[in-house]
């Protein structure tokens, strides 16, 4: 069983490409997208926006305090 859609895979093409070119920015700030891994994360998110087939994100787990 594939772990990520074809739609996914196709935004995720599509945003390397972006940021290839230089014109990926981030959600708010508005800044160039730099990172490969902060690429593909927004890629994903865009892609899980739209309805594709994308696992759902990884609840951050809380860290133990001594």
């Amino acid at each position: 069983m594939a772990k990520y859609g074809k739609k996914a895979q196709r935004k995720v093409r599509q945003v390397m490409r972006e940021r290839k070119r230089g014109t990926l920015r981030s959600g708010r700030s508005g800044k160039r997208v730099k990172s490969r891994k902060q690429a593909i994360a927004i890629a994903l998110s865009e892609a899980r926006r739209s309805g594709a087939k994308v696992p759902r994100k990884r609840k951050k787990s809380s860290r133990r305090k001594k």
